[in-house]
């Protein structure tokens, strides 16, 4: 069985805790929906990150309380990059699967759809 690397951003309006853990909430049940991911178990650990502007709030506190209390999560800060997208949260969740790489399916909500323009992702 692989590691699988699935990827997902989405945005928030403001830096407040409600809406960074609704949109966090959101982007993960649609990864794991569109991937057909039905036991956490399955997943070996989850990378959350937001842009330096978004500092109210954990977006992990959402796997959390989806019930994702035995998998390891770990949030960072994004690089501070000039031109880089506000209020942005990003997700790298490693999937342990049989799939061929070729058949994950990576998300981008809201105004994180222009990250990825090149990629059609569950949207």
């Amino acid at each position: 069985m692989a590691v699988r690397g699935i990827r997902g951003a989405t945005t928030v309006e403001a830096d407040v805790p409600a809406e960074i853990q609704a949109a966090t909430r959101e982007l993960l049940q649609e990864i794991l929906r569109v991937n057909a991911i039905e036991h956490f178990e399955d997943i070996a650990s989850a990378i959350f990150t937001t842009t330096p502007d978004l500092k109210s709030t954990f977006p992990a506190e959402a796997a959390r309380a989806l019930g994702m209390k035995q998998v390891p999560l770990l949030c960072a800060s994004e690089i501070a990059v000039t031109t880089g997208m506000p209020r942005c949260i990003r997700i790298l969740l490693h999937l342990n699967t049989d799939k061929p790489q070729s058949e994950i399916v990576h998300v981008y909500l809201r105004d994180a759809k222009k990250l990825r323009p090149d990629m059609q992702s569950a949207q």
